[in-house]
């Protein structure tokens, strides 16, 4: 065999093995000091949650409940080891059987003599409330005060030398922003989960006065009341609600932004109760087409849809049709941020106001003035009667059967004794396109009071086609602005 001629081919493949393997090494390298630079740039949640832990509670509730008439047993698989349980259970509750139910949640230390922020629905009628603290020591918790239209509830241990969290400013966060809760979902205490920012500002329903934080931190059962942390371990937020069509996370939850908490606290703290500003208008979202009808140039502000009678509004020069872009000094984007900044404005002050309205002359922007009301614990909308008419009278131009009101009937509506024109049904048309229903009392159309179907029908005759227009009409008791479009055929 000539192993003299082998020899280069020997080098050659080791020449390449080698430039292989550095290659493959400086990949490596490349990777490794790739894998280092993002985990610096990420937060270092360990020791965030060293330094945070301690000032995060464990609360546990009991209360006397009833069982709920026509309670029955969950449908569960036959072969479920919970059907023995539950068959013994429902079989021995009666409705007027009482038995302990609990509930869990967490909280947060804000004063080293004892003071817990919590939520509201986690100590709602609770006869016993158990707080735990990351050392185990526990405690039975006075609760101090609540407010169930912020969800918060301010609690009282006796103890001293508490740990403390630092409280942070929710207004400063940022979406995108990386943020951190520790609760106890599910029973599991001092469980912790990550995630970013994912929306400020949003409204949730039955929260008006609240801008709640969106985030995709994995929230449960059990981790209500507990902190939202920033990445300099300040709370900035109280974790609250979750969306969830099963009961657990599903990469949307909401917490209470720490500014809004601990306003109700201080008032909780000093008065045992939580008293907010209150106009007395009824909106509605501007659209894109009201914004066109109003000469917008993009939605804004919030539509004035009724000023309730004898109201801070209705005393100030609010009109029903006007559009709201300032108030007190904060600018106000969508009909969603005027509540909550009107709740948060103090009572019985003057708080500028700016608003667009529709004139003879066009459209103007005016400053108004309008001292602050107390939001009232319940603020009622006025009902209606509707009823059915006869005689109805047909507008082809509308796609609709309308009916006149007289006096009587205007008055048993709730709108003015002149004006108002009942839609009984609609075909397919102008009005069904807008969004109108039966049974709604069109008030105004394009800014002009209706006085009867006759006007209403030689108003639309003489509308400009293809043009939004807006249309005022009462439904059930509420005000609604809807846009108006008569086509081209």
């Amino acid at each position: 065999m000539n192993t003299a001629k082998l020899a280069p081919v020997n080098l050659r493949w080791s020449a390449a093995l080698n430039l292989l393997l550095k290659f493959i090494i400086g990949l490596t390298v490349g990777f490794s000091a790739e894998t280092m630079a993002a985990q610096a740039r990420l937060p270092d949640f360990a020791s965030l949650v060293k330094r945070s832990a301690p000032a995060v509670v464990n609360i546990s509730t009991v209360q006397k409940s009833k069982p709920r008439p026509g309670t029955t047993p969950p449908s569960l698989p036959e072969n479920s080891p919970f059907n023995e349980y539950f068959k013994r259970y429902f079989n021995k509750k009666k409705e007027s059987d009482e038995f302990d139910s609990q509930s869990l949640g967490a909280g947060f230390i804000i004063s080293a003599d004892g003071y817990i922020i919590s939520n509201n629905h986690v100590v709602k009628n609770a006869g016993a409330v158990t707080v735990k603290l990351n050392d185990r020591r526990e405690f039975l918790a006075q609760v101090v005060g609540a407010d169930e239209r912020s969800d918060i509830a301010l609690l009282k241990i006796e103890a001293h030398d508490l740990p403390v969290a630092v409280l942070g400013r929710s207004g400063e966060l940022r979406v995108g922003e990386w943020v951190l809760a520790i609760g106890s979902p599910f029973g599991l205490e001092h469980s912790v989960t990550v995630g970013v920012v994912s929306y400020k500002g949003r409204p949730l329903p039955q929260a008006n006065y609240v801008p709640y934080i969106q985030t995709d931190v994995a929230i449960n059962p059990g981790n209500s009341g507990g902190p939202l942390f920033n990445q300099a371990g300040e709370v900035v937020g109280v974790n609250s609600q979750i969306f969830s069509r099963t009961g657990g996370y599903m990469d949307m939850s909401f917490a209470i932004p720490i500014d809004v908490a601990m306003n109700v606290v201080e008032q909780l703290r000093s008065k045992g109760r939580v008293s907010r500003g209150w106009l007395g208008v009824l909106i509605q979202e501007v659209t894109g087409e009201l914004a066109q009808t109003y000469g917008l140039t993009r939605p804004e502000g919030a539509f004035v849809a009724k000023v309730l009678d004898g109201s801070p509004a209705a005393a100030g020069g609010l009109e029903a049709g006007d559009v709201v872009v300032s108030y007190n000094g904060h600018p106000v984007q969508r009909s969603s941020d005027l509540p909550p900044i009107v709740g948060a404005s103090p009572v019985g002050g003057a708080a500028p106001i700016v608003v667009i309205r529709k004139t003879e002359e066009g459209y103007e922007q005016l400053d108004l003035t309008v001292t602050t009301g107390e939001l009232p614990e319940e603020v009622v909308a006025q009902g209606a009667l509707q009823r059915k008419l006869k005689a109805p009278g047909e507008q082809p131009v509308l796609g609709a059967e309308l009916q006149d009101l007289d006096t009587e009937q205007r008055k048993a509506l709730g709108v003015g004794v002149q004006w108002g024109v009942l839609v009984q049904s609609l075909e397919e048309g102008p009005l069904k396109r807008a969004g109108v229903a039966d049974g709604d009392v069109i008030l105004t159309l394009n800014h002009a009071d209706i006085r009867d179907s006759e006007h209403l029908a030689q108003l639309a005759q003489d509308l400009p086609p293809d043009k939004p227009l807006a249309l005022y009409v009462l439904r059930g008791g509420t005000h609604v602005f809807l846009s108006l479009t008569i086509s081209v055929n």
